[in-house]
Order: structure tokens, then sequence, then C-alpha cells
């Protein structure tokens, strides 16, 4: 557990923004204390440890001890010759350890229990085991390359990779894994590293391999990270010849060594030394840095401060095998293991010589052997394992092994490019086209998944097409609105002529199941594609999640990990998930995506005349998002102050939008459940109202506007204590006692206080109702202000516009529905709509940051109010009232009234009759505009319209005082929503409907709907 632990402290740490090119990282870092290796960090503490190195170092001579400094190779055969060989370097030299070359899984298993055998000293079996036993050992659990893994988000399932690999070690009698490589890939040529590396991100090359190294040494297996100090960036193989690394120390501290330094200071228990020329840190010419002391000794040990065991790369690698006394000279720069050496006999001579002259010591060959022995004994081999020959094969290939291998696959499924958001596909789109580079067998399982969703109609790209046979091809693809090409050949050349001639008007997305390195063969065809899906194989588990991914029906988050060409960078990536919600072509549903974007001119122009900071729209076509954009921002920019910009996710005051999108709601519902009728007096549920001018006002009335009572009440005046200022609280013109501006010629004498006992700066069980930050409301407020209703004078039954009233229905549904309006609200929509930022009072389920401020309130609250409505009515009764407090986005507001223009159904789920809607949506009052709570346009005076002059008279929705509305059209299948702040930070600024910003928006988006 205190492993893991640690191991989650160090992944955290890692994690940081990469630097922009993708390819740099901080240098030149600060001197960190030495780390103790976790793997040894119990055992070098343990009495029982250094009694058993102690007691094996006294039973060996200086020969011996050299000996357990090497890992000799060895082919895994059973013939006389090779367990002859075998014998030899285990009982002669008394080797340290041993590696396979590979083979079979059973003869390398029988091999180590033979040699285990024969040890007087237990051996470390090593094993070269980047991509798991696969690499070496036949019919073994075939793992993704690196390159694969590092597009993998999850590092959790990098660390659960090798736990299953130190597993599978260990299982066959192995103690060290030559793994993970750390090398930064970011030279596309390299023809040695490639898709060994976790990609040219040396951020997430370094947390992989954290994440991997800490799973197998919590596993009990030794990793070794290589190549050391970076064989990414080189054209030259070092099995074959000595790469050069001409660089800077600079570029090397920002790159090659950052993974290196990270898993150092992670804690890890090996590190390899790669045969590289690296001038920065070894001025002498050809000398390989796994025989240059300044880079093994000085800079590794001594100011990396690396503590574990030091390897060689394989010494008999061209890129260092020209050297004489290799094990010597590696010993001498500073390693404690030698990898691989062709001549055992002479090498141990040439060390044993320079014992004897004074060239190397005695005391570093018994230092260098202790700190072995002590590794040995961390994993395990004071005492001699035997593998278990019985059920191996069904012990490595577990049931848990083939779905760790298909999580990471499916982990590592990444979307490319995307820009015009084609995925999730639509589905209302029930024909595409499926072209098959490859074999049509293999995309079977994609096939039949893919009929999940849609009706894929299969042709079949041949390679070499005449030019006719090409044209044939085009054209009758041409017919169909979506088109999928499918890769699964590696080999693309044949296929160039057909994709240089290949950009249909609708439509096309590539999936492949192909490694990204053989994208650029078909460069054209995937430069002109809307979206590219890179699957990396075409595993069966891999092609049904893809099938599902292009209907966001599973999830993809996967980043490259290295670039593609000039195609695409490392670091590309989009998510798609269930979540996403699916983009829609407007010509295919009816509206002109050219005409429409006339909105983000009129949007951009609100901003830019100071109308508003920045606004929401959302437009709508029968259910399907045709338009939804984000502009400007929280604020206005002033000075070198930064301003949050405006997204979609966003939560804005909706203002009187309120009194549809949240009351109305309350209504219908209780309506539809018998509970209410619109000729119900108000009076038979307030039974404060009854004694009153008002007992006979009906919920039809108050719904229409039609009930008498006046426009606004101002609550708060009624909290204020008249002895606390001067004259009186407002005034026409400013002076000294009246320095605030509320209202175009409105200005306020802010030096008052309120009533005492009434206001409290916490709460309490008895102030529980919220104005603002640091001002509470005995909720005892509540019948004062019920009873300002009462009193108020009634005036004629003509239509007058009141806030009041949709007070009243706030009661009205409070005493029927038997619980707080805000809540039955949430219970009977919001929450079964999935609606997550809709509500009264956001700060109880958003950050403020997550929320616009509404407006500057300098007089009554006197501060910035951010996720508190800027009604005062509605503030004073604690932030949920019935004509203002609902906060949202344009996006939930337009499924609130996408559910009404359906019907009262959204997304299959019922939340209000259709008789119901149907009533309420079309009942207008006599003698005016208005409907059952709904505004509507006003076809009589079409200047004094709240909707654009194309609006038919079908339409309903409603306006909000601080630059909102919603507005359905059910003749066209339409919903239009617009959000802003207009009056922050001034409550007076009347630009947006000066403008007609509302309005002219509205009407570009009747100017789009195709005729």
């Amino acid at each position: 557990m205190k492993r893991l632990l640690l191991f989650i402290l160090v992944i955290m740490g890692c994690c940081g923004r990469f630097a922009s090119d993708a390819k740099r990282c901080p240098a030149t870092p600060a001197v960190v204390p030495p780390v103790e290796p976790l793997l040894v960090r119990s055992a070098v503490d343990d009495v029982r440890c250094r009694q058993w190195v102690d007691s094996v170092l006294g039973t060996l001579s200086l020969k011996e001890r050299i000996g357990q400094l090497f890992i000799y190779t060895s082919a895994p055969y059973q013939d006389k010759g090779n367990k002859e060989l075998l014998r030899k370097v285990v009982e002669d030299y008394k080797v340290g350890g041993l590696l396979f070359s590979g083979g079979l899984m059973q003869n390398q298993a029988m091999l180590t229990n033979e040699a285990q055998r024969m040890a007087d000293i237990p051996l470390l079996i090593t094993f070269d085991g980047e991509w798991g036993l696969s690499m070496r050992l036949r019919g073994t659990p075939v793992f993704p390359k690196n390159m694969v893994l590092g597009c993998i988000q999850n590092d959790t399932l990098l660390y659960e990779y090798g736990r299953e690999m130190a597993r599978q070690c260990r299982e066959l009698g192995v103690q060290v894994n030559f793994a993970p490589v750390a090398d930064v890939n970011i030279n596309s040529k390299n023809p040695v590293i490639n898709t060994r590396s976790f990609g040219e991100n040396p951020v997430n090359v370094a947390n992989k391999v954290i994440a991997y190294a800490r799973g197998l040494e919590d596993g009990g297996v030794l990793s070794v990270s290589k190549h050391f100090p970076g064989h990414g960036d080189t054209d030259v193989d070092s099995h074959k010849s000595l790469p050069v690394l001409p660089f800077t120390r600079e570029r090397l501290d920002s790159v090659e060594l950052y993974p290196f330094r990270k898993a150092v200071q992670a804690g890890v228990g090996g590190i390899m030394v790669g045969h590289l020329e690296v001038p920065a840190f070894e001025a002498q010419r050809g000398l390989p840095s796994s025989l240059s002391r300044n880079v093994v000794y000085d800079l590794l040990t001594r100011e990396l401060q690396f503590r574990g065991l030091v390897f060689t790369d394989a010494l008999a690698m061209k890129g260092v095998s020209k050297h004489e006394s290799l094990c010597l000279k590696a010993l001498q720069a500073g390693h404690d293991l030698l990898l691989v050496p062709r001549r055992i006999k002479e090498e141990v001579d040439a060390i044993l010589a320079a014992v004897k002259h004074g060239e190397l010591t005695e005391q570093a060959v018994e230092e260098k052997c202790r700190k072995v022995l002590t590794y040995k004994y961390a994993l395990g081999l004071n005492k001699k394992p035997l593998v278990r020959l019985s059920g191996l094969g069904t012990r490595i290939n577990t049931p848990y092994t083939r779905d760790l291998i298909r999580r990471l696959n499916l982990a590592a499924v990444t979307v490319l490019g995307n820009a015009t958001k084609v995925l999730p596909l639509d589905p209302a789109i029930k024909d595409v086209a499926v072209l098959n580079v490859g074999e049509a067998a293999k995309l079977r399982p994609f096939i039949k998944q893919l009929s999940e969703y849609t009706h894929p109609v299969e042709f079949q790209l041949g390679k070499d097409l005449p030019v006719a046979g090409r044209k044939a091809l085009r054209d009758k693809l041409s017919e169909y609105k979506r088109i999928l090409v499918c890769v699964t050949e590696h080999r693309l050349a044949a296929y160039q002529s057909f994709f240089a001639e290949f950009a249909p008007d609708v439509p096309v997305v590539y999936v492949c199941f192909i490694p990204g390195k053989q994208l650029p063969q078909i460069r054209q065809g995937i430069s002109a594609a809307e979206a590219v899906v890179l699957a990396h194989s075409s595993n069966d588990d891999v092609q049904r999640q893809v099938a599902g991914i292009l209907y966001a029906d599973a999830v993809a988050d996967g980043r490259l990990s290295a670039s593609i060409g000039s195609l695409f960078a490392a670091g590309e990536g989009v998510t798609l998930s269930p979540q996403t919600k699916s983009h829609f072509i407007p010509e295919e549903h009816g509206l002109d995506s050219r005409l429409l974007a006339r909105i983000d001119t009129i949007a951009r122009e609100g901003i830019q005349e100071g109308a508003y900071p920045g606004c929401q729209v959302v437009v709508l076509k029968d259910g399907k998002e045709m338009y939804n954009k984000a502009f400007g921002t929280y604020t206005y920019i002033t000075g070198n102050k930064e301003a949050v910009p405006v997204t979609p996710a966003s939560v804005y005051d909706v203002a009187s939008l309120t009194k549809t999108t949240a009351t109305l709601l309350a209504v219908m519902k209780l309506y539809d459940k018998g509970r209410l009728s619109l000729t119900d007096r108000v009076s038979d549920y307030l039974p404060y109202l009854q004694d009153t001018d008002k007992r006979n006002i009906t919920v039809r009335e108050l719904l229409f506007h039609q009930s008498g009572l006046p426009s606004t009440l101002l609550f708060y005046q009624d909290a204020i204590d008249e002895d606390s200022y001067e004259g009186t609280l407002f005034k026409a013109r400013p002076d000294k006692l009246y320095p605030v501006r509320i209202g175009r010629q409105t200005w306020a004498n802010p030096n008052f206080r309120f009533r005492p006992g009434l206001t409290s700066k916490v709460r309490t069980a008895e102030y529980t109702l919220q104005v603002c930050d640091s001002l509470w409301l005995n909720k005892s407020f509540k019948k004062e202000y019920l009873q300002k209703i009462a009193d108020a004078p009634l005036r004629d039954k003509r239509y007058r516009y009141s806030c009041v009233g949709f007070i009243l229905l706030q009661q009205v549904v409070e005493a029927r529905a038997g619980m707080p309006m805000d809540e039955f609200l949430a219970q009977e929509f919001y929450t079964p709509m999935g609606l997550k930022r809709t509500g009264y009072l956001p700060l109880r389920f958003l950050s403020k940051e997550e929320i616009v401020p509404s407006s500057v309130d300098p007089f009554l609250r006197k501060t910035v109010l951010q996720g508190f409505v800027h009604d005062e009515s509605a503030a004073f009764q604690g932030g949920v009232s019935g004509n203002a407090g609902l906060f949202s986005t344009a996006e939930e507001v337009a499924q609130i009234y996408q559910m009404l223009l359906n019907g009262g159904e959204l997304n299959g789920k019922r939340y209000l009759s259709k008789e119901t809607c149907r009533l309420f949506t079309t009942t207008v009052a006599k003698g005016c505009r208005r409907g059952l709570g709904f505004d509507k346009p006003d076809m009589q005076n079409p200047a004094k319209s709240p909707c654009a002059l194309s609006a038919p008279a079908s339409v309903y929705g409603h306006t909000g005082f601080t630059g909102t509305c919603a507005w359905v059209d059910p003749d066209n299948g339409l919903v239009y929503v617009f959000l802003s702040n207009r009056i922050y930070p001034e409550v007076w600024n009347a630009k947006l409907l000066k403008s007609d910003i509302r309005e002219r928006i509205q009407e570009a988006m009747y100017r789009a709907v195709l005729k």
C-alpha cells in the first residue's frame, strides 16, 4: 500500500503542461537528494539481508565476485552442447545471471530450473520483454507496442500492465525485465527505437515509464529503464554502428534525459546505458556512453543521484564491440552488471589482471557484488526458485491477461481531426457507405457491430483500379451522405491513385485498423478526411469498440503519442463518449449553414457595441442541434486584466425566462396530475388572500397577466431601516447624498442599514434566506413580503405584465406540490432530464467560476452578483421565486423547450402529456398577445413584437431582463435560445434592446430555413 501511495504521488508530481512544440521540457533541473530505489529500500535496512549478503560474500573468491557481475546470454535449446555451455558459465564462472535469447516458453522454463539447480548462488534470470513475453517467446500473450500504449490517457492501466508483466515473469522464473524503454522517439527515421518508445513527448514518456516500472517492481520484478542517456533521436541502429547525439546539454536535459531523471526520482531500481556517442558529455570521439565514466558515473550516478543497478546494453552489439576489454571498461565507467559479453573467459581474465595492476580495486568489485547480492535478496533469491512446469501455459495465458490486453487496446483508440464534429455520426442517416481498403473478411466484427446503429453498404477498393473503375466507384459512393473508409491493408501504395482523386462533397471518416505510421501512404485522402479514427489494430474487440465510438456509444480518449508525418502532431486527439452530442449538417435538416453563420456576425456585433460582454446562442431543428456557439467573455476586458471566455457550459442568470422555464413547468405538471385547474381561485390555496380584494383571482388570470396585480413590488424596501438614512432612497439626479446610479435616470443613497435583527452575515437556524455573500435574511421575512402582496391595491384586470403574479404562482405550486418549488422542479424535470447546470441557487451545485456575473449592485447588496439572482424581489425571497432566480445554459434551456415542442417528451421519457402541452402552448388571451404564461409574437403590432418579423403566430416563449430569450416555433420545428448578461456591469445598459440583437439573430435563423 505504501508503494502504491508513493507511486500515485510520483505520477501526480510528474504530470505537467508540456511545452508548446510538444518536444521540449524545462532544462537545468534543481539538485535533488538521492532516492533509494523502492525495491531495495526495506532490504537495505534488513539485518537478515545484510547477514545473507555477508555470508555469501565470505564464500566467494575475487574471480567469483567478478562472475556475479556478468549476465550471460544463452539460447533456450535442450541440446547437449547448449546445456554444457550453460553448466560451464554457471559453475566455473559463477555468473550472476542469465538472459535467454528467445524460443519456446517451455524450453526456457526447463533450462531456468536446470541452471538454478547448478548454481551455488541463485541466478538473476533476466528477460528482454519490452512488450511482454511475446517479444522473445512464441505462444505467449501479445501486448500492444509502447507507441500504442503512449496514446493511453489513464496511466493506472500502465501500472496494471506492469503488475501483470511481473506476474508472468515470476511464473517463468524471471526476476529482471529489461523494460521499459525510456527513449523519447522524436526522429521518425529512427530504425531501432521507433514503436518501442512511448512517444515523442518527454512528459508523457516519463509518466508511462514510471507507471509501468512501478507496476513491475511492486510485482516483485526489477525494471530496467533504457537506453540511457537517450536513443530516441537517432537514425542509426546501435546494433550495427555507433549513433551520435550531437545535441547541446540544454537540449539533452529537456528531451533525452527528462524521462530518466523522473524515473530516478521516482525510485526505479534499474537503468541500462546505451551505446551512444554523446559529445556534450564525452569529449573522446567514438567512445560509447556505455564505456564513458563521464556518462555512467558522473552523469547518472553522481549528478542524477541514481542508486540502483546500472546495466550495460548488450556488449556484443557493433556500436561497442570493436573496443577491447569491454567489461573492464564498463566497470570502470560505473556499471554494476555486464550484459551478454561474447568471450567471458577473456573478459574475466582482463578484469582480474586490472585488479592485479591497480586499474580496478578489489573494494570496487566487492561493492558492486554486494549491491548485486542485495538486489538478489530483495528479489527473493536468497532461496533457489524453481519454475512449476505443469500448467505453465495456462497460468501465463489467463482470462485476466486477455482482458487487460483488450482494455489496453481499447484505451489507445484515438480520434483525430473531427473539426467539423462529423463524429458522432448522425443516427438519423440510415445508409452509410463503407469502403473496404483491404480484405473485407477482416472487417466482419466491425460491420456486424455497425449494423446495430445503421445500415452499412459495403464497397471494395481493388488495387490498381483503372481510371474508369475509379470514377465509377467514386460516383457510387457520392450517392451516400456519409462514407467510412475502413483500412486494414498495410501496403497502401497501390491505392494512392484512387485517394489522390477522392474528395467527395459528403463527410468522409477514415477508420484505420493499422498502425498510424502507415497513414502517410494515402496522405491525400487522410488530409481531406473530416475525421480519422486510429484504432492501431484490427483486433475483434477493437473493431466492435470503434463501431460504438462512431455513434458515441463507447469512449475514445486517446491522444497521439507521436506525430504522423505532417498529418497529425503528437498530443492530437479528441474525446468521444456517450455524453458527446451528435453534430448535424444543417443542409440535411432544412437549414442553410452559410446563412446560419450570419448569427456569428450579429452576436459579435453586440459585443463590439457594448450591448453585452458575452452570450450563448443555440438553434435546434426537429430536436437536432444546428447551431451552438458561445461568444465573448464573462466581463468586459479592461486594461491588462484577463477576462474569462464564455463557453457553452457557462451558466447565466436567465431572469424572467424563469417564468416559463421553471414556474410554468411546475404549474403544467400539477395541471397534468389533476392537482390544479386554470379556473381555480388562488385564495383557495393561499388563505392569506381570502379576506382581500384578491380572493377571486384565478390561475388563468395570473398566467395571462390579467389579475390586476401590480407589475412589481419592492420587497427590499421593507427590509431597510427608514431611520438609518437621510431624505429618500432615490433621486432623479446625482448629488453628494445620491452618488450611486441604479437606472437611466435614477440615483440612490447607499448609506442605509437594514432593520435590526432582520439580517445576519452568516446562516443560522433563523437566518435562512440568502441574498448574497455574507447577507442572510430572517426566515420571518417571507411573511412580510407575502403580506405586502396581500395589501397591495388591486387594479383593473386588463393586461399588465406582472412579476407579482408569478410570485403568487410559486406559492400555489408549493402549496399543491407539498414541497419547495425548486425541489419539485428538480425532481420532476431537471434531474431526470439530465440537466446538470440548471436550477435555483446555483452555488449549491456549481463553483462561482462556472457562473457568469449578472451585474454589479453598488446600492443594495454592494457587490458583484455572481451566482446570486439579480432580480431584487427574487433575491429577498432567498433566491427562489416564481418570477426569477433560475440559472442555466443555452444548451439546457433549449432541451426544456424541445421537450415542450415534442409534446412533453424528451429522449424517450415523458414529462408532460401532449394535451397539457397543446393547451398551454396554443391558448392566447383575449385583447393581447399573451398565452398561458408564454409570451407570443405581436402579429397586430410587429414593431412591438418581442420576436423576429418572420416568426409565425404559433411561436411561444419568453424573454428575460438580463438579456435572455427562448422561442419555440412548432410550425418549423425550431427552438431558439439566446442568453447574455447585458446588465453587466450597469443595469441601465439598453443597447441590446435598441439594436434588436435577439430579434435579428432569430430572423437570421428564419432566413436560413430552406424553402
